[in-house]
């Protein structure tokens, strides 16, 4: 790992949900950083607390378009993560992901920047290989609904290595697991917000399919520890390196879950399974391990009651009657039940 020393650092995508939690752990660790974002997911809110730091900027700029700044360090977050926003405008999405991965690199390359890639567990697509190791390349419908998503990240991963053997840039490549925490949107479409929001809003608890699917859920401070790791390791640490959590869970367990720590009322309704739906997703973290040093370490029940909590302040837990108000403090029977069932 590198010694500490100041440098200024572009994040894209800084005012997103993982966005704004890197920007926040690099002001706090003494670096420059400047937040780049075209609020096509992002929000101001998301980097409130930071934009009257003397260290931070801000600037509203799409990553399809080139950047001419000088920096030291470029996390390339710019995506959107969820099948609701990145289905609602596809070829947008390819264009951020291949586009904005090329404007990247190209400024990585004049500037002499490392530059790291957010790239997705979704490279994977839906799985024939459990638990997913780097290795494996993949079972991905390069056609379907989700392809937009799946296949631009694919095409960014093999322009990030492409321009390291070509041009030498200094990359790192991170394929990031379901990562939930405060700041997610609550209309997102991710499992996570979805259910927490329905059960605080007392809901029905919407399930596709049975239930039984499987993903692993990673609190986002263990991510973007993951995350800076990586951007600071050995120069021959290029990656793709899985970052995530190996704690699989069925989808209906996440539900009794959501519904035990809210003590919401809400009941589960079942609807058809979406197409190219993975049915299992679990990461091996071996090569994390090996070169970062890095595991997650935040139980999903404890991350769950800190994201319960941040939506309850969203949502107004004033309006609602105090049946449908989350026991995260007060009801400490619902964190000994989770505790009792490993989660």
């Amino acid at each position: 790992m590198r010694h500490f020393q100041r440098r200024r650092i572009l994040v894209t995508g800084g005012a997103g949900f993982l966005g704004s939690h890197l920007c926040e752990r690099l002001i706090n660790e003494g670096h420059e950083v400047l937040c780049l974002d075209n609020f096509q997911t992002g929000t101001r809110e998301n980097v409130a607390q930071l934009l009257n730091h003397p260290c931070f900027e801000f600037m509203r700029h799409d990553v399809t378009f080139p950047l001419h700044v000088e920096v030291d360090e470029i996390y390339n977050l710019a995506c959107p993560a969820s099948p609701v926003h990145y289905q609602n405008d596809p070829i947008q999405t390819t264009k951020t992901s291949v586009l904005g991965a090329m404007n990247m690199l190209g400024l990585a390359k004049r500037t002499r920047s490392r530059v790291l890639q957010a790239s997705t567990s979704e490279v994977y697509g839906d799985p024939q290989m459990h638990p997913q190791p780097e290795s494996y390349h993949g079972h991905v419908n390069p056609n379907g609904i989700r392809a937009c998503y799946d296949e631009g990240k694919r095409c960014a991963e093999s322009l990030f290595f492409d321009y390291h053997r070509q041009h030498q840039v200094s990359i790192k490549v991170a394929r990031i697991f379901n990562t939930y925490g405060p700041r997610m949107h609550p209309n997102d479409g991710r499992v996570v917000s979805n259910f927490i929001v329905q059960a605080l809003r007392g809901e029905p608890i919407t399930i596709y399919g049975k239930g039984d699917q499987t993903r692993s859920f990673c609190y986002v401070d263990d991510l973007v520890d993951g995350l800076v790791r990586l951007m600071n390791s050995p120069e021959d640490v290029t990656g793709p390196i899985n970052l995530g959590n190996e704690g699989e869970f069925t989808i209906l367990e996440l539900a009794q879950q959501v519904l035990e720590l809210t003590g919401s009322r809400s009941k589960l309704v079942f609807k058809p399974l979406p197409k190219d739906d993975p049915r299992q997703r679990r990461p091996d973290l071996t090569t994390a391990r090996e070169k970062l040093g890095w595991e997650p370490c935040v139980k999903l029940h404890e991350g769950l009651l800190k994201t319960i909590l941040y939506f309850d302040q969203q949502l107004g837990a004033q309006k609602r009657p105090a049946s449908l108000r989350p026991k995260t403090v007060i009801h400490p029977a619902a964190e000994a039940q989770s505790l009792r069932l490993n989660l």
